[in-house]
């Protein structure tokens, strides 16, 4: 069996590079202890890396589907409000309309005086019907424009829907066309209070009856489609909690992927320092060399 001649500088190479190993060591726990980190580059651990990139990645995607759906539910809040005026204010033209309709106890100036009401209400619903979010009218579709209804009363808007994408695969509308809300034109409700406010000024019984009964669709009209919107925000506010909770789960996976566990970290550079200052003693006692070790 040979026998293989173990050198000075095997010696000095061997244990240097066994203090090299322990010195690293120690550095990385110091990184991990300043930074709170076990990953701090890839080359810390590769799958862990692959994993922490594919996790921020689905964190970024549930986060603009929150956003999303954070937008959307502004869009839904502030046309319910509208709507629910819009509707309140029908409901009062109506009732002008029922006291119109009393003939023995309205003149030619107290039914002025209603008309004048109603016009009021008519041009109050106009600019309701222009309610815009984030400078965009929810009742105009996908226009360019700052309203969606001219001064007439005339659907100036582009219909189309603008929809928002809440979860993956999942989309869903947050605009009401204002045509179907309120009616398209020659029957929508600003051109029955028109009608209505002229058949008060003219006394005409039959005019103030159809307009009961128009305003009584346009009311139905309005509160279909209200209840319509608060289903959709239903829906909303569910995806908005829906990415809240899946941003908090992923936000765990990946403090579990990248963050250290303090304690433990703390405990086991503790445990390096003490073995490296035992090596370091340990060497310093072996390696003393002699003239004769020089000389083999």
């Amino acid at each position: 069996m040979p026998i293989q001649r173990v050198t000075q500088h095997m010696l000095t190479d061997r244990s240097v590079g066994s203090l090299q190993a322990g010195l690293s060591r120690l550095a990385k726990l110091q990184e991990q202890m300043s930074t709170g980190r076990v990953l701090n580059r890839p080359s810390d651990s590769p799958t862990d890396t692959t994993s922490a990139m594919r996790i921020r990645s689905s964190m970024a995607d549930v986060k603009q589907y929150g956003r999303n759906a954070n937008d959307g539910n502004g869009w839904l809040s502030q046309i319910d409000s509208a709507l629910t005026t819009m509707n309140d204010q029908v409901m009062r033209a109506r009732d002008l309309a029922l006291q119109g309709a009393n003939q023995g106890g309205m003149g030619p100036t107290a039914r002025e005086a209603l008309a004048s009401e109603v016009d009021q209400i008519r041009g109050g619903l106009i600019d309701t019907a222009n309610t815009n979010y984030l400078g965009r009218p929810v009742f105009g579709g996908v226009t360019a424009g700052a309203f969606a209804y001219d001064a007439s009363g005339t659907f100036v808007g582009t219909s189309g829907a603008v929809n928002r994408t809440i979860s993956q695969g999942s989309t869903i509308r947050v605009d009401v066309d204002g045509q179907q809300a309120f009616g398209s034109a020659g029957s929508s409700v600003f051109d029955h209070l028109d009608a209505l406010s002229t058949a008060l000024r003219a006394g005409d019984q039959a005019g103030i009856s159809a307009s009961i009964s128009a305003l009584t669709a346009d009311r139905d009209r309005i509160t279909t489609t209200q209840t319509e919107v608060g289903s959709r925000q239903i829906r909303v506010e569910a995806a908005i909690q829906a990415a809240s909770d899946n941003e908090l789960k992923l936000s765990t996976s990946l403090s579990n992927v990248e963050n250290a566990d303090l304690p433990k970290v703390i405990v086991d550079l503790q445990m390096q320092q003490v073995a490296y200052q035992a090596s370091l003693a340990a060497t310093a006692k072996v390696m003393q060399p002699s003239l004769l070790d020089f000389l083999r």
